[in-house]
């Protein structure tokens, strides 16, 4: 079965594959789409007049905001902006700039980050909690972005006891407590397309960590939390019926994790890596919500409904 690029990523074979290095280990990943926890050394860009204003309003200094001429080139590049109205805008803007004075942004494998690349993965991380609180982010500092899709190492045990090593390349990755990794050509806006975003992905993770554990069921009021479980479990559910169903419809001559599989999988509202378990089901489904709403309420209305509750926000009213 194919994977989508995650954020845990879509684990589809890349143009180019950088080395796998390490010199710098990194914490242990929460999600499949973000396994392994070995990168190469990051390339430490130095932080660029906007950026430094903005980080210097954590010491008391004088901020300059994002200018309007920067937000406006960098959010005419998201194209699910649609639903917000002006307030909202300039509420994202705000938060933005707060997510960007708190960040630490690092280029890895000679990958120079500027200003714009800075901006566009804030504008995408901050919206899923535009209507919540932004601390979501605050247990880490890194973003560490890569020119392409990157290896990791990975090291499992199953139940008999047996290691499994396997090296995977992936789009991103989030982990409790540590940095988000990206593939800048997956985190890029202009290379997306609709239901999937490394961006936002990734940043579900770390929300739905919030509470230690990325299982599909972030900080939440109690009230809520009843209707979120039976909702997201109904709705898991089906998927994994639908993708039964599709896997048992796949000839045999069609070989399930070839690109010739993917009319097959396809069928599916989300990307089938979200049937990998509850965590990366709530991150993909996101990913959808945000960038693919038509496409979520049409197979899943109650589902839909639920996000856009907890979310505040009604993307097919931008679509």
């Amino acid at each position: 079965m194919p994977h989508a690029g995650d954020a845990s990523t879509e684990m589809r074979p890349a143009d180019s594959v950088i080395p796998n290095g390490a010199d710098t280990i990194l914490r242990q990943p929460i999600a499949a789409r973000a396994p392994g926890n070995l990168h190469p050394a990051p390339f430490r860009y130095p932080l660029t007049f906007m950026l430094r204003k903005l980080r210097a309003r954590w010491s008391g200094q004088p901020v300059s905001r994002i200018s309007d001429r920067d937000w406006q080139r960098n959010a005419g590049l998201i194209p699910f902006l649609g639903h917000l109205d002006d307030d909202e805008r300039r509420q994202l803007r705000g938060s933005c700039e707060h997510f960007l004075a708190g960040k630490q942004f690092s280029g890895a494998a000679g990958f120079e980050v500027d200003d714009d690349i800075c901006l566009q993965i804030a504008i995408q991380a901050c919206l899923p909690v535009l209507h919540l609180p932004l601390r979501a982010y605050d247990d880490f500092v890194g973003i560490i972005v890569y020119p392409d899709r990157f290896i990791t190492s990975r090291r499992e045990m199953d139940e008999a006891g047996v290691v499994h090593e396997s090296d995977d390349e992936l789009a991103g990755e989030a982990m409790e407590g540590g940095p988000v990794v990206l593939s800048w050509p997956d985190a890029d806006p202009r290379g997306g397309r609709a239901g999937y975003n490394v961006v936002i992905h990734e940043f579900i993770h770390k929300l739905d960590l919030l509470d230690g554990f990325a299982d599909g069921a972030p900080p939440m009021p109690r009230a809520l939390r009843p209707h979120w479980m039976q909702t997201m479990s109904e709705t898991f559910a089906d998927l994994q019926q639908r993708l039964d169903a599709i896997e048992r419809a796949i000839p045999p001559d069609v070989d399930p994790e070839s690109p010739a599989a993917e009319a097959w999988y396809d069928q599916l509202p989300v990307d089938p890596y979200a049937a990998t378990d509850p965590g990366e089901f709530f991150a993909v489904a996101s990913e959808t919500f945000f960038t693919a709403p038509q496409q979520l309420c049409r197979s899943w209305p109650q589902l839909y409904a639920l996000f856009r509750d907890y979310f505040g926000q009604n993307p097919l009213s931008g679509a």
